[in-house]
């Protein structure tokens, strides 16, 4: 939930209000670590409580001893009692991390330092080397050195995949096959084998946010910015021509997300203005009004010197645009720079009617 955007949490906060005499449980996760009492969430649960909705914040520390044995006990089918030992320095290693441990197991196994013996019919491991083996500090870097002993495609579909954030539909993957000549389903699926994603359906995603943290890592701001351009102008082509909302939000996301300076002609710059106010339009119809101020202020910064003059109508709409969103959402300093310029540059009066009033 920390990083719930403001239509959403408002959608939440609706149906908790409308809910209150009836019986309905909302269960949520956040990391607390990443958000500060004036965050929305906080707020959102602060305002609800206060018209009575029962709030209770349990907090989830890490597994202590006796839940790792259990776990690696369940794990190798083996009998607490001796699997103990093992559980203690994997316990001290990862402090109980559970993401962390079941990523060290993993790369114990395949370190063959934790095998499956098929003359005892059972998993032994080489406990000294265990205990001394030097591990990264962190989860993060555990997931990044993981990642790096991949084979190089699957490294680079990871990141191409990273790039989208939580998870990608199959339909995006098929423009990006065909487009950019990307060979992505066989290495996706051999990272679903090794345990980095699931697949629900038509749908790819991490099987956990620190991995797509940690592939997303692996390339410099240079190469992310330049592969979010890329991306979202092959994806532009087919948003312009289907129905997709889902497409269309991608591709000016990618675009906005990439490198500006490969954007350099006129043309170019007028189409992606355009495709933001489009995709502007349609978060403003599902009162997204954040997001919609945001694609707004994207287009306008792709608009090009003298865009008042070049780019009239497409440069008035967009202000407009942005002058409702910024009203809505509350910011007045928004409101009042982009309302100055209407009123600079509106041709007629009429042109100025939506800011005036």
């Amino acid at each position: 939930l920390q990083w719930a955007d403001a239509a959403s949490i408002t959608v939440i906060a609706q149906i908790l209000n409308s809910a209150r005499s009836s019986r309905f449980l909302l269960v949520g996760s956040c990391r607390d670590n990443e958000m500060s009492d004036n965050h929305p969430i906080s707020n959102m649960i602060s305002n609800v409580q206060k018209l009575g909705v029962n709030a209770t914040m349990i907090k989830i520390s890490p597994l202590d001893k006796d839940l790792v044995n259990e776990m690696i006990s369940d794990t190798l089918c083996l009998f607490p009692r001796v699997t103990r030992s093992l559980a203690d320095i994997l316990y001290h290693k990862t402090k109980g991390n559970p993401l962390f441990l079941s990523r060290l197991i993993v790369s114990l196994s395949r370190d063959g330092l934790l095998r499956f013996s098929l003359s005892r019919r059972r998993w032994e491991w080489e406990e000294e080397k265990i205990q001394s083996m030097k591990i990264p500090d962190d989860v993060a870097e555990l997931l990044t050195n993981s990642i790096g002993r991949l084979p190089s495609d699957v490294q680079d579909a990871l990141c191409t995949l990273s790039c989208f954030g939580a998870s990608i539909h199959l339909d995006i993957v098929d423009v990006l096959e065909r487009d950019l000549d990307l060979q992505l389903q066989n290495s996706l699926e051999v990272a679903r084998k090794e345990g980095f994603l699931e697949k629900f359906d038509r749908t790819i995603q991490f099987s956990h946010d620190r991995v797509q943290e940690s592939a997303f890592n692996m390339l410099n701001s240079q190469d992310r910015r330049a592969k979010h351009s890329g991306y979202g102008f092959a994806l532009c082509i087919h948003a312009m021509n289907g129905c997709d909302d889902s497409m269309l939000f991608t591709a000016v996301d990618q675009i906005n997300r990439g490198d500006p300076t490969v954007i350099l002609d006129h043309e170019h710059s007028s189409l992606v203005a355009r495709l933001n106010l489009q995709a502007g339009k349609k978060a403003m119809g599902m009162s997204d009004y954040v997001s919609a101020l945001s694609l707004f202020e994207h287009g306008i910064s792709f608009l090009q010197e003298c865009h008042w003059q070049q780019n009239y109508d497409l440069s008035l709409e967009l202000f407009n645009c942005s002058t409702k969103c910024a009203y809505a959402v509350g910011d007045h300093e928004k409101l009042k720079c982009r309302t100055d310029e209407v009123l600079s540059f509106g041709r007629v009066f009429e042109d100025k009617l939506i800011v005036l009033y």
